[in-house]
């Protein structure tokens, strides 16, 4: 699927923008069809490391009301940053506290809700105007983010999430490359970021090639500009540097941290610079 708005502005190091918008209504339709779908004893199986499939559902409520409270309606009241708070900390702290306070929600009007509210989150980034300014993408190193941006890495969260859910009810991955190669291209902006503290020549390339239907080509090309030196958008050059292979449930997988770097090492397909395939493979594309 080609999701790519024209041109590149004000980012240029990030590659094409993406165009994500179209996804959250069928993206939504099929999260519904997966809760709908989970048994009674589902809901208590454990979907993320301390947390059950109850736990992230309402978590993803969560951040729909996020959004249309701060994005839609202006809202700005909320809990705030405690002293000592990283970033990391404070998303994981809110969202901890979140999830407590749902325990005494019951999965059928976790469900019925998610359902209402994400409807109106579908209809909200349908409307968004992908080269506004908005939210950081911290993966990324990019604060404020162009709209389109960070309408593509909640629509990853959203995937990712009811990725989570089937696994923990015995069912594979949503390969459907419509989503999934949304997905992946997002991931793949943080290459640049990841890249970042990686010194090498001007021009020196890392490629990314990930097999399948909903895969793809994305090379990083030292630049040597401030704040990281690396750019998705420079034109092709010279072979690159390192070329790393891999298939889609790795790189999903990897970026989101369902898999450690070493454990993504012994998968992939390195050839060239082992050392900057090594830098490649740090790459994550949440928060964590």
């Amino acid at each position: 699927m080609d999701s790519r708005l024209p041109g590149v502005p004000g980012h240029p190091w990030l590659g094409a923008p993406i165009d994500a918008r179209p996804l959250f209504a069928p993206e939504q339709a099929a999260l519904m069809v997966t809760l709908r779908g989970l048994a009674a004893a589902d809901w208590s199986k454990e979907a993320v490391p301390g947390w059950t499939v109850r736990d992230l559902a309402a978590h993803v409520l969560g951040d729909f009301y996020g959004r249309l409270a701060r994005d839609r309606d202006g809202h700005r009241d909320g809990p705030g940053f405690a002293p000592g708070d990283t970033l990391e900390t404070f998303i994981h702290r809110i969202n901890q506290e979140w999830v407590d306070a749902h325990r005494r929600v019951s999965p059928a009007a976790l469900v019925d809700t998610l359902d209402l509210v994400g409807a109106q989150v579908s209809r909200f980034f349908r409307a968004t105007d992908p080269d506004a300014p908005s939210l950081g993408v911290s993966w990324a190193g990019v604060d404020p983010a162009p709209m389109w941006l960070d309408s593509a890495r909640d629509f990853t969260e959203f995937w990712t999430h009811r990725q989570q859910i089937r696994h923990a009810v015995g069912q594979g991955t949503d390969a459907d490359p419509r989503f999934l190669s949304v997905v992946l291209d997002t991931f793949m902006r943080a290459l640049p970021h990841t890249l970042r503290e990686v010194d090498a020549p001007i021009g020196t390339r890392a490629r990314v090639e990930i097999d399948g239907p909903a895969g793809g080509v994305w090379t990083a090309t030292a630049t040597g500009a401030t704040g990281g030196g690396w750019s998705l958008a420079e034109p092709d050059g010279e072979r690159p540097a390192a070329i790393v292979r891999l298939d889609a449930e790795t790189a999903w997988r990897l970026c989101t941290r369902g898999i450690d770097p070493d454990t993504a090492l012994t998968r992939v397909r390195i050839e060239g610079d082992r050392r900057l395939a090594e830098a490649v493979c740090r790459i994550v594309s949440i928060v964590h």
